[in-house]
């Protein structure tokens, strides 16, 4: 899964926003899962990286939200 930068978040309409932040969540979902059943995680920094995503899509929603 490659890394989102704030201006490629930007560039996204609301709806692609909020279907990347629904595909995030089941993708932490679905690691954390892993990691609590006893299994090792096949990529160790993928959850840190999708919680970093996931609060950038929601800080770029807000900020949105507060400039209306």
């Amino acid at each position: 899964m490659a890394q989102l930068k704030s201006e490629q978040i930007r560039k996204m309409s609301k709806e692609e926003r909020n279907e990347q932040l629904k595909s995030l969540h089941e993708t932490l979902l679905r690691q954390r899962a892993s990691v609590a059943m006893g299994g090792a995680p096949s990529n160790p920094g993928l959850i840190k990286s999708v919680r970093q995503q996931i609060a950038r899509i929601l800080t770029i929603n807000r900020m949105e939200e507060i400039k209306k």
